[in-house]
């Protein structure tokens, strides 16, 4: 008779216990906010549309496009090929684990513009030169904010004398050539013209789906290529600029444009 008693009574307490974890699964689900999921596609695509962003990413491509343009009429270079990937990625579910911060935002727009411009190898230390001197207008500045970075300060005018041929290599006599002028925002690289091993700059990989305002991939124009600027100059020039963050809303509601 215990036994008997005994059966059903735990039935009813396995039955109780099943209602209570129901209830509380019920209440933690109910209780997560749309803080702690991940951005909805739709949602993504309404943010990177609103006002605020279409603005903010004005303001952004506005200011990379002035910096190419500067290169393009203050210095030998000519200008041939623009590409640009303007990218507004959507915030991820709660991260428990290996948190990466990408949890505490809806949506994130970078924007990133790369420039290719021709020249002549034959006259590369005028070129060198051109570039140079259209930099000492900002030398006085800041050189991480000035447009055009490069001046004949700080040795750079060594490069000059190795192309026209009157200096040695500012690298070092055993070096390879130098192909590039580096700054933390902004890299100038080209095309080595008196390496015995020929050493070309390549284009920068692009993203692959043109579905705006989400994401635009620009390419102007659209099928010039290197080969084709090389043909055409005789040589290329590859001005990579710093990647823009434009535009971030955060899950709690606080949005950061670009000013």
């Amino acid at each position: 008779m215990t036994v008997k008693r005994t059966l059903p009574a735990l039935s009813a307490v396995r039955e109780t216990v099943s209602r209570a974890l129901g209830l509380l699964l019920v209440f933690a689900l109910s209780a997560c906010s749309s803080q702690d999921k991940a951005t909805s596609p739709q949602e993504v695509r309404t943010l990177a549309g609103s006002p605020q962003a279409q603005q903010s990413r004005k303001i952004a491509e506005d200011r990379l496009r002035a910096i190419v343009n500067d290169y393009a009429k203050s210095t030998p270079l000519a200008l041939g090929l623009v590409t640009l990937d303007d990218i507004c990625a959507g915030g991820k579910a709660t991260e428990l684990f290996f948190q990466s911060g990408d949890d505490q935002y809806k949506i994130r727009c970078n924007l990133r513009l790369t420039a290719y411009f021709g020249a002549d190898p034959r006259r590369m230390g005028d070129v060198l030169d051109g570039i140079l001197t259209a930099g000492d207008r900002y030398a006085s500045d800041d050189d991480d904010s000035a447009p055009i970075p490069f001046h004949h300060l700080n040795g750079r005018s060594s490069f000059v004398d190795y192309y026209r041929g009157t200096g040695p290599n500012p690298n070092g006599p055993n070096s390879q050539e130098p192909a590039g002028l580096f700054g933390r925002l902004q890299s100038l690289s080209w095309d080595s013209v008196r390496s015995t091993q020929k050493t070309l700059v390549t284009e920068a990989p692009g993203c692959l789906e043109n579905n705006p305002p989400v994401t635009r991939c620009l390419r102007e124009p659209a099928s010039k290529t290197l080969a084709d600027i090389r043909k055409q100059y005789g040589m290329v020039f590859k001005l990579e600029l710093p990647t823009v963050l434009y535009f971030t809303v955060y899950k709690d509601g606080k949005t950061v444009p670009l000013k």
